[in-house]
């Protein structure tokens, strides 16, 4: 692991702690996911059969996510994408491989229901910024790291605010950072009911990964747009894969930016 790494500290400049936030943010996740897993357990059974049915192999998909400070946790999902290879055993691109009940699961965020479960081990919480890649993470600039202190969320202000495919990576941070200065009760109730009415929506949601208006990994439009070099990109992801293999956390690492912010 590279030795140039900085821990944020986060709290200096964070508005004070709502009671809401220390002592009932917590126990509203715990018994709303488990009343959750309880009242949906017969659509979970069909969404089992349907996942086998149409895609085969494993029906849920874990990969490792940046949690609380950036420690890294095994998120689930039902999977919505095949394991098709091409000829050499690669697989094929995220876009080649989502089937139609893929697209039909993202659609309506059906596949991010096993994430209840995370919740319920507080890994997660039900409202909050949405859980992004450790290997995208690894590129974020200092300000916007600091959004990252909390729980990661199921649905979070930057998704009712286009954050799932319209918005820019620059109007996300902004959005995770504005929630993390200021989580009050009726924000999260807000953020619920706002996140069903945007799944209702013809435009809600891309059709498959990499569709939209933005990059679909950050530190892809990062190298793309000039703002790292190809060398960094590679360290980052090597880097990052050394976060997952060591169950790490993400924090700065100055040699992945060209620019030191606050120095």
């Amino acid at each position: 692991m590279a030795k140039n790494g900085t821990k944020i500290k986060i709290n200096g400049d964070k508005t004070k702690r709502t009671l809401y936030e220390k002592f009932f943010k917590r126990f509203f996740d715990v018994v709303l996911s488990f009343l959750a897993l309880l009242i949906l357990s017969p659509l979970f059974l069909i969404l089992f059969i349907c996942s086998k049915i149409f895609i085969h192999g494993k029906v849920i998909f874990s990969q490792y996510r940046p949690g609380k400070n950036g420690k890294v946790f095994k998120l689930y999902k039902f999977r919505s994408m095949t394991n098709k290879t091409d000829k050499d055993g690669n697989l094929l691109p995220d876009k080649d491989r989502i089937t139609k009940y893929g697209k039909f699961l993202r659609k309506l965020s059906l596949d991010e229901l096993p994430q209840l479960w995370n919740i319920l081990k507080g890994d997660m919480s039900i409202i909050g910024p949405r859980p992004r890649l450790v290997k995208d993470m690894i590129f974020y600039d200092k300000q916007f790291l600091k959004a990252y202190e909390i729980r990661p969320g199921l649905t979070g202000l930057s998704q009712i605010s286009g954050g799932r495919s319209e918005a820019s990576w620059q109007s996300i941070f902004e959005k995770d950072l504005e929630y993390r200065n200021k989580i009050t009760f009726w924000g999260d109730v807000k953020i619920l009911f706002g996140t069903v009415k945007a799944l209702f929506k013809s435009d809600s949601a891309s059709g498959g990964a990499g569709e939209g208006n933005r990059e679909y990994y950050y530190a892809d439009e990062l190298v793309k747009t000039n703002k790292i070099s190809p060398e960094q990109y590679d360290l980052g992801l090597k880097m990052a894969e050394e976060i997952i293999n060591n169950n790490g956390s993400v924090i700065y690492f100055k040699e992945l930016h060209n620019k030191i912010e606050g120095e």
